[in-house]
């Protein structure tokens, strides 16, 4: 008689979005450039560097809340060799093999390395563009450092800075990041130690690195905040021929008088909310074009703190005047000298009425009846009230915004695109609230090696590569395929956040009953992104029966 045949065993585990991920990751070859690159003995490696690169991705990806310097936990219920390699294991993802992952990036060379990556990854995904945006964000990093330490050459120090998260009593480390403008996809990354201007890094990165990334990505403009202009840094962009975008500094003189010259009544409508004119500057020594603009949302928002503004001061100069009418002035002259030095200082106040009073000094008498002395004085008199001209001066002051540009030729980049190319920079402030949110990767560090810390932020870097694309991949197929995806209310949208895609993805788990694998609770919407995305995602996410 045969032996009944043993039941199979069931485990499940989650798949959710890290097939996304960890699909993206291939596609751009991520790994496979991190190998090819770094020499590694993979008869002594159970997981190459690409690999074990790819598991901090997908965790810093994964909605775990936890650090990058991740140990086998993350992946304890995931499927690792469907995500990362075939005959990969969570214990092979210890804290041994990805710290030494971390040294052989710095070794390396991280910004380089993330250079090449990212210049690999836009030609995978068709992006040519024109504008690179740059900026500069800062992370608190935990543990301890010794400030009195030489510092070692090519490794940042963590130190206390300008902090852009309002703690200068933490100790940070700062990153420069460059990103290009259609996708938001980062193109450039730096680490700097936590004392680091923006205005001399960017000016040594640009230096560094700008010509090997215009061969690549072949963009026309870098662009930038304030921190970009300053007339040697312009001279030396226009000595490279790079061709810059920057907002000019409301502080300069020359800036503030354009402003001021400018009428309402000369401007010419430029896009919606938006009016501007042109001027010819020599800043620096450096022909230029300026676009001085007005923007009808920043009149709105001005309108009100400009108020309290003009209000706070004409407070304080009644209470200034009150003091000065208290005074007593020997003669007309003196008087008049006051009231004309107290006018001088006036800012958000004007005269409703004002004049100068000759009094006459009494004394008490015989009989408690008042007597003239002969002496007289002379008093300060008047009512203020606010300035509508000071009023009018603030709400422009703040309405208007300078944006420069080296490029001469209004054939090549016209007004509107002066504009548009400015308001890009948005992509990569939102780059850094990705790298910030907690809930993707981590606002702070933990790190005690600033190698390790160098290396982490490149990580941290791919992060925001791998999610840029995705998104930008995902809303185009839904486009050009006239396919949606559900929002958050269940309407069809073509412009899904990767982040909600991703929410949206949780519950997909793979099902091991015996030698098969079946994924679980797969619905259309997500059929729908697979497919867009091509193939090597539908691998990821397709039952495996025997």
């Amino acid at each position: 008689m045969q032996a009944p045949t043993a039941p199979p065993t069931y485990e499940s585990e989650i798949l959710d979005h890290l097939g996304l991920v960890a699909g993206m990751y291939d596609e751009l070859e991520i790994g496979e450039g991190i190998d090819s690159r770094i020499a590694q003995d993979l008869d002594r490696r159970a997981v190459s560097i690409g690999q074990a690169v790819k598991a901090m991705v997908l965790n810093g990806l994964g909605f775990a809340c936890q650090s990058l310097y991740l140990t086998p936990r993350f992946f304890k219920n995931k499927p690792t060799d469907r995500l990362i390699g075939e005959g990969v294991e969570p214990e092979h993802l210890n804290d041994d093999t990805l710290g030494r992952a971390l040294d052989s990036l710095y070794d390396y060379g991280v910004t380089e390395l993330f250079r090449d990556l990212s210049a690999h990854a836009a030609t995978q995904l068709g992006l040519t563009p024109r504008f690179a945006h740059l900026d500069a964000t800062s992370f608190l990093a935990h543990g301890e450092y010794d400030e009195d330490e030489e510092p070692e050459d090519g490794v940042i120090q963590v130190r206390k800075g300008y902090s852009r998260d309002q703690r200068p009593d933490l100790n940070q480390v700062v990153l420069n990041l460059m990103v290009e403008h259609k996708a938001g996809l980062p193109v450039l990354m730096e680490p700097l130690s936590g004392n680091a201007s923006d205005q001399g890094s960017f000016r040594e990165l640009i230096d560094r690195h700008l010509g090997h990334l215009q061969n690549s990505h072949g963009f026309d403009y870098v662009v930038a905040d304030s921190a970009l202009y300053s007339s040697g840094h312009i001279q030396d962009l226009d000595e490279a021929g790079t061709k810059f975008v920057t907002r000019v500094p409301g502080t300069l003189n020359e800036a503030q008088q354009a402003i001021q010259d400018t009428n309402l009544a000369d401007l010419k409508p430029l896009s919606d909310g938006y009016r501007a004119r042109e001027k010819i500057s020599e800043y620096g020594g450096v022909p230029q074009r300026w676009l001085i603009v007005y923007s009808e949302a920043a009149a709105d928002r001005a309108t009100e703190s400009a108020a309290k503004r003009r209000d706070r001061e004409h407070e304080a100069e009644k209470s200034a005047f009150r003091e000065l009418e208290m005074r007593e002035f020997s003669c007309r002259e003196d008087a008049e000298k006051a009231l004309s030095a107290f006018e001088e200082d006036l800012t958000g106040s004007e005269w409703a009425k004002k004049r100068v009073l000759r009094a006459t000094r009494f004394t008490i008498g015989e009989e408690g009846v008042p007597v003239e002395t002969g002496e007289t004085s002379y008093l300060l008199r008047g009512t203020l009230v606010p300035s509508e001209v000071r009023l009018a001066e603030l709400v422009k002051k703040k309405s208007f915004f300078i944006v420069a540009t080296s490029e001469l030729d209004e054939n090549r980049l016209s007004g509107r695109e002066l504009l548009e190319g400015y308001k890009g920079q948005s992509k990569v402030e939102r780059g850094f609230r990705f790298l910030k949110d907690p809930q993707f990767v981590a606002s702070s560090l933990f790190l005690e090696s600033e190698r390790r810390i160098m290396a982490l932020l490149m990580v941290m870097t791919l992060c925001l590569l791998v999610y840029s694309a995705l998104q930008w991949r995902i809303r185009k197929g839904l486009k050009e395929s006239g396919q949606a995806y559900p929002d958050q209310k269940r309407n069809p949208t073509q412009r899904p956040t990767a982040r909600w895609v991703f929410q949206s993805f949780e519950g997909i788990h793979v099902l091991h009953a015996g030698k098969q694998q079946f994924i679980l609770n797969l619905e259309e919407h997500h059929r729908t992104v697979v497919s867009i995305l091509g193939p090597e995602y539908e691998r990821l996410y397709v039952s495996h029966p025997t």
